[in-house]
């Protein structure tokens, strides 16, 4: 249930009551009623995983206020719910949300209101492929069937920049698939998608069943060879990493691209609320990793680097706070 939709069934609760007195509901004088709904990302994804244990999280620890994780078309469709107001807390590549905050790229009807709690962990680019299709590398992918991840997610604003940085025209060269990560994995395992793009944490549980499902018959290629000419035409927003050998069963580590990921609110939203919401990511850290590993992975040192986002005030006080 959206806030939208939720505002609808409210409405018409009260519409029923009709000159009743209606008794005062829990959350009264909170933001929203304290109700946080948290877009995140497809429900194979790590996104999702992470948003949900955060909504555990907050509800558990941060008072009067209960929270809820929405599965999304991950990035640019988060950032726009968060803007609309139709969401409260969202997860983003850094790339999109840099994009969408000076309103550029799939952005350019103008800057979105959206300011960050945090910048946590990193996302891998994965470049994942059928054996089958003979795609050994990146300038295979030409004239292949290939999913970029759903329409408006911010691995499809990345992928059609690694094409383009490969050389690779992504809406003439290739059979271009906007699929979200269930979708692809099946078309994938029925043999109709050649290869895919996908932004995420290690392990990614989606990626992680479709290479289990049937050894041999994926790869994932490199990604390394790009990051001058992404650098060159995007800034340092782009770094890179090895996919270590352990998180998929890969026979050698893989290098490839990584972006930061950043949680973003509406500007909106009280200083105190978004203070403890920010304090929440840190204080109860380890059971965030207990729900995904990657929950682990960021520290307070390099949280408030958000650029060029600026920090939400209550976010900027707990920083500041020692």
């Amino acid at each position: 249930m959206t806030r939208r939709v939720l505002a609808a069934v409210l409405a018409g609760a009260l519409l029923l009551a009709g000159c009743a007195t209606v008794p005062q509901r829990p959350g009264a004088g909170l933001w929203h009623g304290g109700r946080i709904f948290i877009a995140t990302g497809n429900t194979t994804g790590v996104y999702y995983t992470i948003g949900g244990g955060y909504a555990d999280l907050i509800t558990k620890h941060v008072p009067g206020y209960e929270a809820r994780a929405e599965a999304t078309g991950a990035s640019g469709e988060n950032i726009e719910r968060v803007a609309s107001g139709d969401m409260d807390v969202a997860l983003t590549l850094a790339d999109t949300a840099a994009d969408a905050y000076t309103g550029k790229g799939a952005f350019d009807g103008g800057p979105r209101k959206i300011v960050a709690l945090a910048r946590v962990y990193k996302s891998y680019i994965h470049l994942v492929v059928r054996n089958s299709a003979r795609i050994t590398r990146f300038s295979d992918l030409r004239g292949k069937r290939v999913s970029t991840g759903s329409a408006g997610s911010g691995i499809d604003i990345v992928a059609g920049r690694l094409l383009f940085a490969g050389g690779i025209n992504p809406d003439t060269e290739i059979v271009r698939e906007r699929l979200s990560l269930p979708e692809t994995t099946k078309s994938m395992q029925a043999g109709t998608t050649d290869a895919f793009f996908f932004a995420g944490g290690l392990p990614t549980p989606g990626i992680a069943d479709l290479l289990n499902s049937a050894p041999g018959q994926y790869s994932i290629l490199p990604l390394n060879e790009l990051l001058q000419p992404l650098t060159y035409t995007y800034g340092a927003v782009y770094g890179l990493a090895k996919l270590p050998a352990t998180a998929y069963g890969t026979p050698t580590d893989i290098d490839t691209i990584v972006v930061g990921n950043l949680i973003v609110v509406s500007p909106d939203m009280p200083e105190e609320l978004a203070y403890e919401l920010t304090k929440v990511l840190f204080e109860h850290q380890i059971e965030l990793s207990r729900v995904h590993p990657e929950g682990g992975n960021f520290d307070r040192a390099s949280a408030p680097t958000t650029d060029p986002l600026p920090l939400h005030p209550g976010a900027a006080r707990y920083y500041s706070s020692g």
